[in-house]
């Protein structure tokens, strides 16, 4: 790794059930008490919105759950959105772009705000750490993927093959990144159940998605910037979800940094029908059917396991904060990204699309107030602009798994890795 800054950390680990602490090694995930299943949350020695003196990401070093901090590193870029603003109905209106915008000083290598826990969660492990696995729609894995190679960290990534259309970066691979991919009709989930196994080879260690509390407290970083900029938390702060962590990292962060009295900012959050897990759990409805995990425009929504109803999740935060969900459809998305690059002058992703034109929807149905100061977390953008400006080459998998044949499913997979495992190690101690 580079770009290490020495030191003890600052910072307690917290179960949000029973309340015990924990000192972090950079790897644990989980209380160890038994209970209900609880989030653990970070702790930290200072409060308020003071930053340190370097810029981008780990600015917010004091309140995020890091070891060591990575040079150059780009934060999120918040500005106030008035022409969109009146588009849609709202006066003051704040958008926080993550992705890449350079006339805006946006320039996230990845494009999404996936980037920002990427970097935590490196940032939190150990000085030596496991091979982290870790399973992804798309927007997830090109973070790590990136981000391990710059600083040379070793990740199994497993991703169902539309994701590849996502990896593509500056330059290959380092070879300590190895890519999974899951041919023919795998879907996230199918990538998660992988993931779960594969995590139980030696040497292996998962890397956790919501359970991390790196990746809350990065993309946490959010709220954070927008409290700078603004002089004050937002009264509203709406996000595309799919699992809900960016949102509940973002309600974490303002609980941290709020002044006495003030209110926190009201949760948003947006899924895309027909394939909403978190709306249908909030209004107490069944889970979408499987299939449908194929069929929204923003596939980076489809986590069939969000942390809904454990201690600290998506419930939770939806109850502390008066918060709600909403659901868009695919044409309202992709009339919101049109939108949103004609008044604004960038791409946005699907995701980012379903955000707006909820948000719009809300608005309309008088669930928004015109004169509320609101906050659209823009959770990715300027992947177009990003491939005019440069010379990007496809990641080469480790690994294709045809999905399913007869034979195929996560244990087979994982038979399939732990094999070419053994030949890499074999091959290595050969020479």
């Amino acid at each position: 790794m580079s770009g290490v800054r020495p030191g003890t950390r600052h910072y307690t680990l917290v179960c949000s059930s029973c309340g015990t602490r924990y000192e972090d090694d950079g790897l644990v995930l989980d209380c160890s008490r038994r209970h209900e299943p609880a989030f653990l949350r970070t702790e930290y020695e200072r409060t308020g919105t003071r930053v340190g003196e370097s810029t981008g990401l780990f600015r917010h070093a004091p309140l995020l759950p890091v070891a060591q901090t990575f040079p150059e590193v780009p934060g999120p870029v918040v500005h106030r959105a008035e022409r969109l603003g009146r588009r849609i109905g709202l006066d003051r209106l704040w958008v926080a772009f993550n992705g890449y915008w350079p006339e805006r000083g946006a320039q996230l290598p990845t494009c999404t705000f996936k980037d920002l826990e990427a970097y935590t969660v490196l940032g939190r492990l150990p000085a030596e750490p496991p091979v982290l696995v870790i399973p992804s729609a798309g927007n997830t894995a090109a973070a790590f993927a990136w981000a391990a190679t710059r600083h040379r960290v070793p990740c199994l990534l497993v991703v169902p093959a539309p994701a590849l259309e996502r990896m593509r970066f500056p330059a290959p691979l380092d070879p300590c990144v190895r890519l999974v991919v899951l041919d023919g009709p795998a879907t996230y989930s199918d990538a998660i159940a992988c993931a779960d196994l594969l995590a139980r080879l030696p040497g292996h260690h998962a890397e956790g998605g919501c359970r991390n509390v790196g990746r809350r407290d990065g993309l946490g970083t959010v709220m954070l910037a927008a409290a700078e900029a603004l002089g004050r938390l937002p009264d509203t702060y709406v996000q595309a979800v799919g699992s809900g962590t960016g949102a509940i990292g973002a309600h974490e962060a303002a609980r941290r940094v709020r002044a006495d009295g003030e209110p926190l900012p009201r949760l948003l959050m947006c899924q895309n029908t027909p394939f909403a897990p978190l709306y249908d759990a909030w209004r107490g409805a069944a889970l979408a059917p499987a299939h449908r995990e194929h069929e929204p425009l923003a596939r980076e929504l489809t986590n069939r396991r969000p942390p809904f109803s454990l201690r600290g999740g998506v419930r939770d935060v939806l109850a502390e904060s008066g918060g709600a969900i909403r659901c868009t459809d695919n044409e309202s998305a992709l009339a919101a990204m049109a939108l949103f690059e004609e008044v604004e002058g960038i791409d946005i992703e699907p995701g980012a699309g379903v955000a707006l034109a909820a948000l719009a929807e809300a608005v309309r149905a008088g669930r928004v107030r015109r004169d509320e100061l609101v906050l659209l977390n823009i959770t990715g953008g300027g992947r177009a602009r990003q491939a005019r400006d440069l010379a990007l080459v496809p990641a080469e998998p480790w690994l294709r798994v045809p999905w399913p044949d007869r034979d195929t499913g996560p244990l087979t997979v994982t038979a399939q890795v732990e094999r070419l495992l053994t030949g890499a190690v074999a091959g290595a101690e050969g020479r």
